[in-house]
């Protein structure tokens, strides 16, 4: 089994913690800057983003799920007025794509300073790093996903998602808090196909971001883990590739249906957040 890369210096102890303030000081002064000096941010019901970043109870882990319309989402989407970015301590945690924050030695430890866990894209829901993430539920942290899988910046419906945040939420030693966000605008700070089908050097400006923060869903785990073993009984599927899910001994097809009964209902939440930003706009 591969070895989780370069953890060591994701640690909060790695040097006295002193790089990781210091990437987060930096990181979080550049999303401040984008966000609300070169353009215009409008964030509707910040209060609950903060109030679960700041104050949710000792040893519950907060999941943020949100679209993914530029590469520039994370951190932007958090440099908005009054919200704590530069403070490492309670910073989120973020699944970020292997081939494109991890290409390199320095890139890796950059954003292993900045919080990110690696994600092979492909790799499964069983991966090494899935169980990186389930480490930080498991230490109450928050952690933050993007569950389209990869960047879409066309006007569209939210698009079917990954299995990969359906399985933390079920599988997460201390059940999350979910909470949904939407944001729209950030595709034309960073858009993919800017000049001859590049981004641009700089992110663009004089542009309007807009976020709208949901409240948390909530999942009666127990019942959809109950109904996900009912269903797979009745199930044509016939792999035995995953590991029996403990300890409510679900099956590969049993947790099919889970996690996109999870996925679903999470899809359909954003989905409703994506058309109140547009009544917002």
């Amino acid at each position: 089994m591969v070895g989780r890369k370069m953890e060591w210096a994701a640690r909060g102890n790695h040097l006295r913690g002193i790089p990781r303030k210091a990437i987060f000081m930096a990181v979080g002064a550049f999303a401040k800057a984008v966000a609300n000096l070169l353009n215009t941010t409008t964030v509707h019901n910040a209060e609950t983003l903060i109030h679960l970043v700041r104050s949710r109870p000792p040893g519950v882990p907060l999941l943020t799920v949100s679209n993914h319309m530029s590469t520039l989402d994370d951190p932007v989407m958090w440099g908005f007025k009054g919200f704590p970015i530069t403070d490492a301590r309670i910073g989120r945690w973020v699944l970020a794509a292997e081939d494109i924050c991890f290409k390199n030695t320095v890139l890796s430890y950059f954003f292993r300073l900045g919080k990110c866990i690696p994600i092979t894209r492909g790799g499964g829901i069983y991966q090494e790093h899935m169980n990186e993430a389930l480490d930080r539920l498991r230490d109450g942290a928050w952690l933050h996903t993007f569950p389209e899988g990869k960047v879409c910046q066309e006007e569209a419906p939210i698009r079917r998602l990954k299995w990969g945040t359906a399985s933390l939420i079920a599988r997460a030693p201390v059940t999350p808090i979910v909470l949904p966000i939407f944001h729209h605008g950030l595709q034309k700070v960073m858009p993919e196909n800017y000049m001859f089908g590049r981004r641009p050097l700089l992110p663009l400006w004089n542009r309007n971001i807009n976020i709208v923060i949901g409240e948390p869903i909530e999942f009666d785990l127990p019942k959809l883990k109950q109904t996900a073993l009912y269903r797979s009984k009745d199930s044509s599927h016939s792999g035995a590739r995953w590991p029996i899910l403990k300890p409510c001994g679900l099956d590969e097809a049993a947790q099919r249906w889970l996690y996109t009964s999870i996925s679903e209902r999470i899809r359909t939440v954003m989905e409703r957040l994506q058309s109140l930003g547009k009544l917002k706009c």
